[in-house]
């Protein structure tokens, strides 16, 4: 896989690793070395709770979170890893805001560390929009290792993508 679509933005010195791992036929056994265990928040509901808790450790102050949840109609190769919306309705002369936080399905059987990696950095869209330094500086803030955890998810989905299970 010459071309890697997945890592697609990062430095060719990490590309050229990753082609020599993939090559060797290694990049699963490397991965699978470093996050040998899958969690257990397999339920919308327990999504929902984990996802909370990290809020309220983090960002007791942002908007309400009123609904998390798994969804197998994000793709990861088009869309992206998990989706933070904001839904508007109006009720009586009020507008209502809702934020949704949705995570790719993939990522039910993956490991704790992609899937934590993915809902800080939904949650950190409730405080930043866009992905600026203050964005990624509150990501960091929840999860020091974010930067190698969103590496090492691409890595996962690269390995998935060929073993023919993405």
């Amino acid at each position: 896989m010459s071309n890697l679509t997945y890592l697609q933005g990062y430095p060719e010195h990490l590309l050229s690793q990753v082609r020599t791992l993939i090559a060797e036929q290694r990049l699963g056994e490397v991965l699978q070395k470093r996050y040998p265990d899958t969690h257990n928040i397999t339920t919308d509901k327990a999504l929902y709770a984990w996802t909370q808790d990290l809020k309220s450790q983090y960002l007791r102050n942002a908007p309400p979170i009123n609904k998390v949840a798994y969804d197998s109609k994000i793709h990861v190769l088009n869309n992206a890893l998990g989706l933070h919306t904001a839904v508007s309705r109006v009720q009586g002369n009020k507008l209502k805001a809702k934020a949704e936080i949705r995570v790719a399905t993939v990522f039910k059987n993956g490991p704790e560390a992609f899937l934590r990696m993915i809902v800080v950095h939904e949650l950190a869209h409730l405080k930043e929009k866009d992905h600026n330094k203050a964005f990624y500086s509150l990501c960091c803030h929840m999860e020091p290792q974010y930067h190698q955890l969103e590496f090492d998810t691409r890595l996962w989905l690269t390995q998935m993508a060929l073993s023919g299970q993405a």
